[in-house]
């Protein structure tokens, strides 16, 4: 998994916010990537280490904020339940990853000048 976990995220981060919606930030984008990876919300919780409920929670966030659904899920049955990402949710982590990514190279420079002037970890 490209994503990182809350233990191993990267000093800098971004969130994407428009207008009144808290449209995606890390967390989010890496329960997308953890169900595109796993076929299912319980897998990526499992995976994330983080509850189902707040999967849940997420998921219809992250459904609700956009025009159409990034998740779709599939009730049980014979084969049981699962859940995929739609074209849309693809394109959405594809693009919060490069925003991610450009982000971080923009303040490669200044990060480094930062951490130099915080007092060293004991």
């Amino acid at each position: 998994m490209s994503g990182f976990t809350k233990a191993h995220r990267p000093d800098s981060f971004i969130r994407v916010r428009i207008a009144s919606v808290n449209a995606i930030g890390p967390g989010k984008a890496d329960l997308l990537e953890a169900i595109a990876e796993t076929g299912s919300v319980s897998a990526a919780s499992r995976r994330l280490r983080i509850s189902y409920r707040r999967s849940w929670d997420l998921v219809k966030s992250l459904n609700g904020a956009f025009r159409v659904p990034l998740v779709d899920l599939v009730k049980g049955g014979a084969k049981g339940g699962g859940a995929r990402l739609t074209e849309t949710g693809r394109e959405v982590l594809t693009l919060y990853r490069r925003m991610e990514s450009a982000a971080e190279g923009a303040i490669a420079t200044d990060l480094a000048a930062f951490r130099a002037l915080l007092r060293e970890e004991e």
